[in-house]
């Protein structure tokens, strides 16, 4: 078998761009300015964060990699033979490769990525390293409600959810709540759930690792609004706003933002949209959370915990969940 062969169709259920045109008019037209971090992952922007995960300052991806390392033959022994993973926001797939090693005869991976030439590029990848492997892509904004590709014909064993890399953390807390409850439904009763939290630690290592010294995370930012110049004709002057990362301590989260650097107007047809000088356009939160709270809400949204692990330094965990009976 050719490892093409082991991808099958695309099921494509991203929104196009008059849902992308509408979002960000509401969200500039807000006050404050906000934009979904969902939106920086177009082609160029995934391409970006996969350079910030190999960055000496963004600690998560190494330390969660080494947290997976050591304790996938624990998810792999809880899933069982033949279970089938659901990835959500899959990115360049370098994670998924322990646990499909680690897993007994593992039956399906679903990817699931907004951006689809990435989601389509990794599963390729990955299917080259895993040719037996049903891989069944999904394109889709797992923010929302969405339905999953019909798993009866490839997976007799448990499902497993997959959710790395702290993402969890870009929802608010009655966000997380909300997608937590949502994909304990998706997943169905008994399936497990590993998901990456980052822990609370001091405000200059979380602003170093969004804030780099080279420049990578500014240049993944500020790639929204080339995204909206391309996309939606709009006419912003990249040079005139600055990326910015700060620290939020009575919120719990680091925040990303765009802050015009000048007063100014900006096209996005049919619209002008005003800036003040130093106004902010809020891109992204990234929330810290401690293992007793996020259990908190995990339990109450449908959970049960089965295990928590961390690394010596406690700058990361890794929850093993299961959707209650």
């Amino acid at each position: 078998m050719k490892a093409i062969q082991a991808v099958q169709r695309i099921h494509d259920l991203a929104p196009g761009v008059e849902a992308f045109h509408e979002a960000v008019i509401a969200g500039l037209s807000a006050v404050p300015k906000t934009l979904s971090c969902k939106f920086l992952y177009d082609a160029t922007g995934s391409r970006l964060f996969d350079r910030i995960c190999t960055l000496p300052a963004y600690y998560p991806t190494r330390t969660e990699w080494g947290i997976l390392r050591a304790h996938a033959r624990d998810i792999a022994a809880a899933a069982g033979p033949a279970a089938g993973l659901i990835e959500f926001g899959s990115g360049a797939g370098h994670k998924i490769r322990l646990l499909l090693a680690a897993l007994r005869d593992p039956a399906l991976y679903i990817p699931i990525d907004i951006s689809r030439t990435h989601l389509l590029a990794s599963a390729q990848t990955l299917s080259a390293a895993f040719p037996q492997l049903p891989i069944v892509p999904v394109c889709a904004d797992y923010t929302q409600s969405f339905v999953l590709p019909d798993m009866r014909n490839y997976c007799p064993g448990r499902l497993v959810g997959f959710f790395p890399g702290s993402t969890i953390g870009n929802f608010t807390p009655e966000e997380m709540n909300e997608f937590l409850r949502r994909t304990a439904q998706l997943l169905g009763e008994g399936a497990l759930f590993i998901v990456g939290v980052d822990l609370p630690k001091a405000k200059a290592v979380l602003e170093a690792a969004y804030d780099d010294p080279q420049g990578v995370t500014a240049a993944f930012n500020l790639n929204l609004l080339r995204r909206i110049n391309r996309e939606l004709k709009a006419d912003f002057d990249l040079a005139t706003f600055r990326h910015e990362a700060r620290w939020d301590a009575a919120a719990g989260r680091i925040e990303m933002h765009l802050t015009s650097q000048i007063e100014q107007m900006v096209s996005i047809a049919p619209h002008r949209i005003h800036f003040r000088r130093g106004e902010t356009i809020h891109t992204e939160n990234s929330h810290k959370y401690d293992l007793e709270t996020f259990m908190n809400h995990a339990e109450a949204t449908g959970y049960k915990s089965l295990a928590s692990w961390t690394d010596t330094q406690r700058l990361f965990a890794l929850h093993m969940l299961e959707v209650k009976r």
